[in-house]
C-alpha cells in the first residue's frame, strides 16, 4: 500500500526538533487570544443596551462601568496572550529554519561535485535560503493566526445568531460571498501559480549573480548588451507572470473586498426595516453590536486569505527544498584504500547526466600512464569533459570503473581522492579573499614562503608586482579584477602548491591571450613534471607533443595513439588537423580590399 504523502506543515515541523512544543503552545494561546477578543463586543452590546433601556430616566445606567471594565481587561488579556503565542512560535520558527538549512547544506555537502556545475550559486541559495525563510513567515504568523481562525468562526456564527438572526444572516452571507470569491481566485488556471513564481524567481537569482559575476570580463570586451539579455529575459518573463497573476485576479479580489467590506451597507437598511415593525430600541441596540461585529468578521476572512497564501508558500518551499534533499548523496566506500600509484584507467566506463537520453560516455576503455600526458580531443559534446570529471568523482559512472592505482575511485576515502587529483578548468573562479588565501585553498597548511614558490613557478611574479598589495591584494574590491589568462595562472598556482601526482587540465589556456598563453604553458611545464596528465584541448597544436592522443566522438573513442600514427591513419584526427592547420593559416587581408583571404605558408 503506498504511505500516505504528508502535508507540508508536517514535513517542516519535523525540523523542529523539541521546539515542536513551542509552536503548539503558540497556537493554543493565539487560540485562547482570539476568543478573548470576541467578549468586548458582547461587553458593547450590554452596555449599549442598558443606556437606552434606561433612556432618559437619568441614573440608570449604574452597569456601564462594569461592562467598560470587562471589556478592557478581556481585550487586554487577548493583547498580552497573542503577544506570548507569537513569541514562542517566532522562536520556534526560527529554529526550525535554521535547522531546514542545516539540513540542507549539510546534504548538499554530500551531494556528487558534479551536481554543481549544473545549479547556478544564486539558484541554490533561492531554493536553501529564501525558502527557508518562507517557512518561517508561515511558522511565526500564519499558523497561531490558524489556530485563532479555526476558532472564532464557530464562536462568531454563534454570536451572529445570538442577538438578531436577521442581522446575523446578513454578515454571515456576506462572509460567504468572500470566501467564494477568494477560493474562485486562487484556484482553477491560477492554482499552480505559486510552483511558477518560484521557479522564476530562483531562475532571476540565479541569471543575476551569473551577470554581476561577470561584469568584469563584460566590461573588458564590450559585450554587455549581450551578456545582460539572459538576466533581461528573466526579468521579463518575471514581470510578465505576475502581471497576468495580477490581471486574473482583478475581479475576484474587488469582489472579495467589497464583500468582506459591504456589511455594513447592508445592515444599514436591514435595521430600518426591522425598526419601522418593532421596537426601535431593540433594533438600535442590536446594530450598533453587528455593525461593530461585521469588520471583525471581514478581518477573520482576511486572516484566512493571508493563511492560504502562506501555507501554498510553504508547500511550494517544501517541495522546492525537497528537490535538493532528494538528489542521492555520494556514497562513501564502505572498506577504503589507497592508490599504490597514479596510473589513472578506464574500464569499459557508461555514463549518462542526470534527465538525459544518451550517454555522455558509453563504453570507454583507456589508460594513462603514470608520468605520461595523455590528451582527450575530439568534437564538442563528444565527452571529453565528462570523462576528466569523473576522475575525481564528480559523477559516478552508470557500469563500468574509473580507477587510480588500481584502485576503483569508489572505494577511495573522499578526501584521499582529493589530494591525489589536481585540475584547471577553462571556467576558473576565485574567491573574494587575498591572493594568498586564493592560492592557499589548494592547501591550507602551506606557509607563504611556499604560496610564493608555487606563485613564481605558475608565472605570476607580474601579476603580483602590479597589485597594490601584492599577494595580499583581494581580488573583486576596489576595482582589483584579473584578466582570464591572469586568473587561470593564479589557478594553476593553486593546482602547483597542492603538488597532486595527477594532473586534469581542461581547456586551461581557452581564455588565454598569446601572452597569457605563453607564460601559462611555462608553468604547465612546472605543474605537469613527472606527473600523471590528463589534458583536454581543441587546440591540437598544444597536444601534438602527448604521449598519446585519444579522440572521443559521440561518448565513444574513434581513435587512439601519438599524434605521428593518427595522422598516418587520415582519420578523424588527420581530419580535424587538417582543419586546426587551415584555421591557423587564415588572416585579415589587405585593408584595401576588405575581406578575409587564406595565405599559405612561404607566401606571407
Amino acid at each position: 500500500m503506498k504511505p500516505k504523502k504528508q502535508s507540508s506543515l508536517s514535513r517542516i515541523l519535523g525540523y523542529a526538533g523539541g521546539h515542536k512544543n513551542l509552536t503548539l503552545l503558540g497556537c493554543i494561546l493565539s487560540a485562547l487570544s482570539a476568543v478573548l477578543g470576541l467578549i468586548p463586543y458582547v461587553c458593547v452590546w450590554l452596555a449599549a443596551r442598558n443606556v437606552l433601556k434606561a433612556w432618559p430616566v437619568p441614573g440608570g445606567t449604574s452597569g456601564l462601568a462594569r461592562w467598560g471594565w470587562l471589556a478592557v481587561w478581556t481585550a487586554i488579556g487577548s493583547i498580552v496572550l497573542y503577544f506570548a503565542a507569537l513569541m514562542s512560535t517566532h522562536i520556534a520558527a526560527f529554529r526550525t529554519a535554521r535547522n531546514i538549512r542545516r539540513t540542507a547544506m549539510s546534504h548538499v555537502l554530500k551531494l556528487p561535485l558534479g551536481f554543481f556545475t549544473g545549479n547556478q550559486s544564486g539558484r541554490l541559495r533561492k531554493l536553501i535560503d529564501d525558502n527557508a525563510g518562507l517557512t518561517e513567515d508561515l511558522l511565526a504568523h500564519k499558523l497561531p493566526d490558524l489556530a485563532g481562525t479555526l476558532v472564532t468562526p464557530a464562536a462568531a456564527i454563534v454570536m451572529l445568531f445570538l442577538f438578531d438572526w436577521k442581522m446575523g444572516l446578513l454578515c454571515l452571507l456576506t462572509m460567504a460571498l468572500a470566501l467564494l470569491s477568494m477560493c474562485l481566485m486562487m484556484g482553477g488556471k491560477n492554482a499552480g501559480f505559486f510552483h511558477r513564481y518560484q521557479k522564476e524567481i530562483e531562475r532571476m537569482s540565479g541569471e543575476a549573480v551569473e551577470y554581476v559575476r561577470g561584469i568584469p570580463v563584460v566590461k573588458m570586451f564590450q559585450q554587455t548588451v549581450y551578456s545582460f539579455k539572459a538576466f533581461y529575459a528573466a526579468i521579463q518573463d518575471y514581470s510578465d507572470l505576475a502581471s497576468q497573476y495580477a490581471m486574473s485576479c482583478r475581479v475576484g479580489q474587488t469582489c472579495f473586498l467589497t464583500f468582506i467590506n459591504g456589511a455594513f451597507a447592508l445592515l444599514i437598511p436591514a435595521a430600518l426595516l426591522l425598526a419601522s415593525g418593532g421596537n426601535v430600541r431593540v433594533v438600535l441596540v442590536n446594530f450598533i453590536f453587528y455593525a461593530l461585529f461585521a469588520p471583525a468578521c471581514g478581518q477573520m476572512i482576511n486572516r484566512i486569505m493571508y493563511m492560504s497564501e502562506a501555507v501554498m508558500e510553504a508547500d511550494e518551499a517544501v517541495g522546492r527544498l525537497e528537490e535538493i534533499l532528494g538528489q542521492a548523496p555520494m556514497e562513501e566506500a564502505k572498506e577504503q584504500k589507497r592508490p599504490v600509484n597514479a596510473e589513472v584507467s578506464f574500464d569499459h566506463v557508461t555514463f549518462t547526466y542526470p534527465g538525459a537520453d544518451q550517454p555522455a560516455l558509453d563504453d570507454v576503455s583507456f589508460t594513462v600512464r603514470p608520468g605520461q600526458v595523455t590528451a582527450l580531443v575530439g568534437p564538442s559534446g563528444g565527452g571529453k569533459t565528462t570523462a576528466a570529471s569523473l576522475i575525481p568523482r564528480f559523477w559516478d559512472t552508470d557500469s563500468g570503473n574509473v580507477l587510480i592505482g588500481g584502485i576503483n575511485v569508489r572505494e577511495i576515502d573522499t578526501e584521499v581522492l582529493m589530494k591525489q587529483v589536481a585540475f584547471v578548468f577553462q571556467d576558473t573562479r576565485l574567491f573574494k579573499e587575498s591572493l594568498l588565501e586564493n592560492i592557499r585553498a589548494a592547501r591550507p597548511d602551506a606557509s607563504r614562503e611556499e604560496v610564493l614558490s608555487a606563485a613564481h613557478a605558475a608565472q605570476c611574479d607580474d601579476i603580483l608586482e602590479k597589485l597594490p598589495q601584492g599577494l595580499d591584494t583581494v581580488v573583486g574590491t576596489k576595482g582589483v579584477y584579473l584578466s582570464g589568462g591572469e586568473q587561470q595562472r593564479i589557478a594553476l598556482a593553486r593546482a602547483i602548491l597542492k603538488d597532486a601526482p595527477i594532473v586534469v587540465l581542461d581547456e586551461a589556456t581557452a581564455f588565454a591571450d598569446p601572452e597569457n598563453e605563453q607564460q601559462i604553458q611555462k608553468a604547465f611545464e612546472a605543474l605537469t613534471k613527472n606527473k600523471t596528465v590528463l589534458m583536454i584541448a581543441h587546440r591540437l597544436s598544444t597536444v601534438q607533443d602527448a604521449d598519446s592522443i585519444i579522440v572521443l566522438s559521440d561518448g565513444k573513442i574513434a581513435e587512439q595513439g601519438s599524434h605521428k600514427s593518427l595522422l598516418a591513419q587520415h582519420g578523424v584526427y588527420a581530419a580535424m588537423w587538417e582543419d586546426y592547420q587551415r584555421s591557423a593559416r587564415w588572416k585579415v587581408g589587405d585593408p584595401a580590399r576588405g575581406y578575409l583571404n587564406a595565405q599559405h605558408p612561404g607566401q606571407d
